[in-house]
């Protein structure tokens, strides 16, 4: 939900700038992870952080990482090279969680609306493969998911309507950026303030689940709602509210929807720092039901939640830090581990490994310009911070650049 107000960022002198090529990447380790060990066989050679640049003249980009470790060479936390995109104040927010099989990335700037697809397939030569802002009339997209036939899956937060902009929807788009059908959110219960936020696809049931928060902080409407489409042909069924829970505002502002690892199952959470299971999807009165919270205050907010096997991670803002729960029971969600991070850092973005050893994590607060891992044991849920992913003579861990990275992903 936090939005990134370039004009107001700390001017930080950093560890590298846009449009720079680093050094080349070191060798691969067949070491098992952890603190202090080398990165495991097998494990993501390359990271992808999308980046806002700390000088509102310049432009925007996309920068490459290396986080190989161990071996001859060592390179662990190395730019290896970034790729500018047009023109400046973008607003880079979200890119997919996943590196897609393709190697195709799509990536959003949200204050121009426009997204851009990378092609990564060469990790150390990204090029910019296209490029497009609204689509069908809808305008703003603001999360992307991979269907099963390759296509991506975009929320796009408004649509063009007579008399002004309503709720956005849903658009099938292909990886060359080519619209292939689309949907609107703008149904019976949802308020023409709403806006389409993110979504998660459920092939098993033929179901997509969206939530309805507004970017703009501004808007008074509390974004409790949830909406149930079915996804052979984009059909909007449902929209229903999720309801308060003890504290009176666990439910305001749905924010992330996930399918846990049995393929059917849905929760969402929301920027109030609650977890919802979601009932009856394939029925005709779906519904949420809480089932676990994280602490808050009033300017404090949970953000992006990552699922690994039997555990959900949530970054909560008020620890501040990351908290994995065993969902094991989705309906009984118990506390697996934390990791607290600095004072005043405000962690935000949150993606996974695929072989589901490391989580990188980036923010706000101090952090704001800092690309951060965690390790993670998939078996226990443990986290702890990286400590050796950091520049040469830091006191603290992660990787500074010179901007705000948002969403950032690891490679295949």
């Amino acid at each position: 939900m936090r939005r990134l107000h370039t004009a107001n960022l700390l001017w930080i002198i950093a560890a590298c700038s846009p449009g720079a090529p680093g050094d080349a990447p070191g060798d691969a380790s067949t070491a098992a992870p952890g603190q202090g060990a080398a990165v495991a066989f097998g494990s993501s050679q390359h990271l992808f952080a999308w980046t806002a640049s700390a000088d509102p003249t310049q432009p925007d980009f996309l920068a490459v990482l290396d986080v190989r470790s161990g071996g001859e060479g060592d390179r662990y936390g190395h730019l290896v090279t970034t790729l500018a995109v047009p023109g400046v104040g973008n607003d880079p927010h979200h890119t997919e969680h996943e590196m897609p099989a393709d190697g195709r990335l799509f990536a959003n700037g949200y204050a121009t609306g426009q997204t851009w697809i990378f092609d990564l397939a060469t990790p150390e030569a990204p090029r910019l493969a296209g490029q497009f802002g609204d689509l069908d009339g809808y305008s703003h997209p603001h999360s992307y998911v991979r269907l099963p036939n390759g296509n991506v899956l975009a929320s796009f937060h408004m649509r063009h309507e007579a008399g002004g902009m309503t709720p956005g929807g849903l658009v099938e788009i292909t990886p060359e950026g080519d619209v292939v059908r689309s949907s609107s959110a703008f149904g019976a219960g949802l308020p023409r303030e709403a806006r389409t936020y993110s979504l998660a696809v459920v092939p098993a049931l033929d179901r997509v689940v969206s939530t309805t928060t507004d970017m703009d902080e501004r808007n008074p409407h509390f974004a409790r709602e949830v909406q149930v489409w079915r996804l052979s042909d984009l059909t909007l069924l449902h929209t229903f509210e999720l309801p308060p829970g003890p504290r009176g505002d666990e439910a305001d502002y749905t924010a992330e929807p996930r399918v846990l690892s049995d393929g059917r199952t849905v929760i969402v959470t929301t920027f109030s720092c609650g977890m919802y299971l979601l009932e009856g999807l394939e029925g005709d009165a779906p519904s949420g039901r809480l089932v676990a919270s994280f602490p808050r205050s009033d300017d404090t907010w949970c953000a992006i939640p990552v699922v690994s096997g039997d555990h959900v991670m949530i970054t909560v803002e008020e620890i501040p830090g990351v908290v994995s729960l065993d969902v094991s029971d989705p309906a009984r969600p118990r506390e697996a581990a934390r990791v607290t991070l600095p004072d005043g850092w405000v962690p935000h973005w949150l993606a996974l490994e695929p072989n589901g050893r490391r989580l990188v994590l980036t923010g706000y607060g101090a952090m704001e310009n800092r690309v951060v891992l965690l390790t993670h044991d998939p078996a226990t849920g443990a986290l702890a911070l990286d400590e050796r992913f950091r520049e040469e003579g830091a006191t603290e861990p992660g990787v500074r650049l010179a901007g705000v990275p948002h969403g950032a992903v690891f490679s295949r």
